[in-house]
């Protein structure tokens, strides 16, 4: 995939406009934002479940026509219900809610209009950002690495919730479908929330097992070749059963 540019903003910069559209985007039916706000909050709590993020650290979104629903900043997961819904058009003007939309809008957005995504996950995963402290790419410890597009590579440092970290981001993510954030955590995208949770905690089980294998004193883990990983990737492709 060649590389995609996208030049992040402040998602509070509505041009001097900060007015809600009443009633919400028209594209998206109501039906349809309210399913798929369910199912938002209920993937924003299992990744607390899961040990993928501590508190509110960490978002979700989906995209629902040109409608992002997107998890509110500083808001537990636990405490979110129906009417808590929080949505932005893909320039990120609020078009939902009364909620402040997460700090992390920048990179949700510039996945959302660059790729096929429908829905991202972020998350603070303790083996992720461990790796992500100790190298720029992820070592070839698993060939389930080619079901992420390959080699799953570490976007360098930016602070949280700005423009050069989503910059950096979409570098990293060139050809992939997740990456890993320097010092910060993870990032996955997918065409469904289950999809970007499960390549989310397929990167973080890659970490720990990285982590572990090179752990043990004396020895060093093998790696796959590049040949290796693009085999399995190509096997992957096919794997599961036919939609």
């Amino acid at each position: 995939m060649a590389e995609q540019r996208w030049s992040a903003r402040d998602p509070r910069d509505t041009g001097g406009d900060s007015r809600h559209t009443e009633g919400g985007p028209p594209e998206a039916a109501a039906d349809d934002i309210a399913r798929a706000w369910d199912e938002l909050v209920a993937t924003a709590r299992r990744t607390v479940a899961d040990g993928l993020v501590v508190g509110t650290s960490g978002n979700v979104s989906v995209r629902v026509g040109d409608t992002v629903l997107v998890t509110p900043t500083g808001v537990p997961y636990d405490r979110l219900t129906p009417d808590d819904v929080t949505g932005v058009d893909l320039a990120g003007r609020q078009t939902l809610g009364t909620l402040r939309p997460t700090s992390e809008l920048p990179m949700h957005l510039a996945i959302h209009t660059t790729t096929d995504a429908r829905a991202v996950v972020h998350t603070h995963a303790v083996h992720a950002t461990a790796v992500s402290t100790l190298v720029d790419e992820l070592p070839l410890i698993h060939y389930m690495s080619g079901a992420l597009g390959g080699p799953v590579r570490v976007a360098p440092y930016a602070t949280y919730g700005t423009p050069e970290l989503a910059d950096n981001m979409l570098r990293a993510l060139t050809g992939r479908t997740a990456c890993l954030l320097q010092n910060h955590g993870t990032i996955a995208y997918g065409r469904s929330l289950t999809e970007a949770f499960d390549r989310t905690a397929q990167l973080e089980w890659m970490c720990r097992v990285w982590l572990t294998a090179s752990s043990v004193p004396g020895l060093t883990p093998h790696l796959l070749t590049p040949d290796q990983l693009a085999e399995a990737g190509e096997r992957l492709r096919g794997y599961g059963q036919p939609t």
